[in-house]
């Protein structure tokens, strides 16, 4: 079964000025984890929104978290980590780079948590909404391991101190200084998210569509060049770090619930 549901609503498919499509991670349970599968179902998703003319991209979560980011357990089981953490990487820029790329607006609803992969993949939208309660950080360096998904690329919305603060320390941001430090476009009580992030479609399916795709375009290759160029680098580096004595530890404390003892 899917970890990922999709959902369309608006005029006719393929007819090129559809309506809103809705992403969803369904996997609430468990913190809605990130592997190769889901990041898979992601990519089909949105191509599929791409297909049926998606004017609007929603991507939302169910349970308590927006993602808690890799699913760690599957690491830590891995045979070569190195090669699944790539898998997995890869996989995720690829869905981050359909997002990024295409001309449908995308919309994050963050209810939860978003940590890890789950934060650059709620930053990977246009638009981000987020509840109160939501929070925001990169947990790689607690397991020993860089961020991928595209959290480097958060230098060009966060600022480099504030993305480096998050990656080293391990700091997580309130919804409130996600918005203050310009990721989170508004903050909402919990029970008014789904109400908010309609109010955007509305906004947004009510302006020309030709125009904000192309507002989309610009804003996006002036502030964002190359980035299937610092993805790969991200890739790269996690896979290879999760092959690493060092990665392993980080992943093995992790699940064993201690802390990590990293060869220094």
């Amino acid at each position: 079964m899917s970890d990922v549901s999709y959902e369309y609503a608006g005029p006719q498919a393929g007819s090129g000025r559809g309506g809103t499509a809705r992403i969803t991670l369904t996997n609430g349970d468990r913190g809605n984890p990130l592997t190769p599968e889901v990041a898979a179902d992601l990519i089909a998703a949105v191509l599929r929104a791409k297909a049926d003319g998606a004017r609007i991209i929603v991507l939302g979560a169910t349970g308590r978290f927006f993602s808690v980011g890799g699913d760690l357990s599957g690491f830590g089981s891995a045979e070569d980590p190195e090669a699944l953490l790539l898998e997995l990487a890869e996989g995720a820029h690829r869905f981050v780079t359909e997002l990024v790329r295409c001309d449908a607006i995308v919309v994050s609803a963050v209810q939860g948590t978003a940590a890890g992969i789950g934060l650059p993949i709620a930053a990977a939208a246009d638009v981000v909404l987020a509840a109160e309660g939501a929070r925001f950080g990169l947990a790689y360096a607690k397991v020993g391991l860089s961020p991928d998904g595209g959290g480097s690329l958060l230098t060009h919305t966060l600022g480099l101190h504030t993305t480096l603060r998050l990656a080293l320390l391990g700091d997580m941001l309130t919804a409130a200084e996600a918005q203050a430090a310009g990721l989170v476009a508004r903050v909402v009580p919990p029970e008014d998210l789904d109400a908010a992030v309609d109010a955007v479609v509305e906004t947004l399916l009510a302006a020309s569509p030709d125009g904000l795709a192309a507002s989309k375009r610009l804003i996006r290759e002036a502030a964002e060049a190359a980035p299937e160029t610092a993805l790969r680098r991200e890739a790269l580096s996690i896979s290879r770090l999760g092959g690493s004595p060092n990665g392993r530890e980080g992943v093995a404390a992790f699940l064993g619930k201690r802390a990590p003892r990293f060869d220094c």
